[in-house]
């Protein structure tokens, strides 16, 4: 195994709340009231849907509000990964990766474990370049048991109810997270921030139509249907972790557009750029923080 490469889970997909659009000759993210489940292909008008998009849309009306799925770990941290993350507008590449007491940070002398005040209380994270940071792996469909498609976020209600219930679900069924039938489910508030205008987030419940207690008996067969079938998941959610902590961050470089896209927003990676200094002057600054 490379060391330093992250081993993450195979991507096939992404699920995005929104879509890229062209504006003034810019490609913008643009959020929406609906999941959009992409490919890993962009082409002229942006990430080519997914095969499954089309299928989900027409099942519900012209809007995907829910998407089945099932969960690759037992382990609740593994299937979702959350952090504090500073990102190079140059190239989308992280720069400080952190969870509010320790952080790993870019320097030209390398990569140093530093302490993690949390963005309101580090100088590096000044003008709100640092923010928190989750993807969560999921499973859509039969065809492909251990492809996944992600689901990238910044969003504080996305990221607190996602790893509530991921560990809620955890304790409920007996550590059998990976074998309950789940679902995404999109949910919508408003508050005095969005100027009563509603913002969504990303929630998980059990399958539409089914009880709690349905789910959990369901997880119990499939747990006994794979024990009887040879499937190990302690050794899957082992190879996982190893395959995680092989890095010294989960993003890889050909990842650019996906963060720029996702983590700055309406900004875009257009404009990012346009308005970033160069990358070894950001090392340096981060550097002197860091000394």
């Amino acid at each position: 195994m490379l060391k330093g490469l992250a081993i993450t889970p195979p991507i096939i997909g992404r699920i995005s709340i929104g879509k890229v659009v062209e504006k003034n000759g810019k490609r913008l993210p643009e959020k929406d009231d609906q999941f959009t489940i992409n490919s890993q292909v962009q082409g002229r008008e942006g990430w080519v849907a997914h095969p499954l998009d089309e299928g989900l849309r027409k099942d519900q009306g012209g809007k995907i509000r829910s998407i089945p799925i099932r969960l690759l770990f037992n382990d609740p941290d593994l299937n979702f990964r959350a952090e504090y993350s500073f990102f190079d507008r140059l190239t989308g590449r992280p720069l400080c990766v952190g969870n509010g007491e320790q952080c790993k940070r870019v320097t030209d002398s390398g990569i140093q474990p530093l302490p993690c005040p949390s963005p309101e209380a580090c100088p590096v994270a000044e003008g709100k370049q640092c923010k928190p940071y989750g993807r969560l792996n999921v499973v859509i469909g039969d065809d492909d048991p251990l492809g996944s498609f992600v689901f990238r976020t910044t969003g504080f209600n996305s990221i607190r109810t996602l790893a509530a219930r991921l560990h809620y679900f955890k304790a409920i069924s007996g550590n059998k997270l990976a074998c309950l039938p789940l679902e995404l489910r999109l949910r919508g508030k408003s508050t005095t921030q969005s100027h009563r205008a509603p913002i969504y987030y990303v929630d998980i419940t059990v399958r539409a139509g089914m009880a709690l207690e349905e789910a959990l008996a369901q997880a119990r067969q499939t747990q006994a249907a794979r024990v009887e079938a040879g499937f190990d998941q302690q050794a899957l959610d082992e190879a996982a972790r190893l395959g995680f902590a092989n890095g010294t961050f989960e993003e890889s470089a050909d990842e650019g557009d996906a963060v720029m896209e996702e983590f700055y927003g309406t900004e875009g990676a257009d404009k990012a750029t346009a308005t970033a200094k160069p990358n070894s002057n950001l090392t340096k600054r981060l550097e002197r923080l860091a000394n």
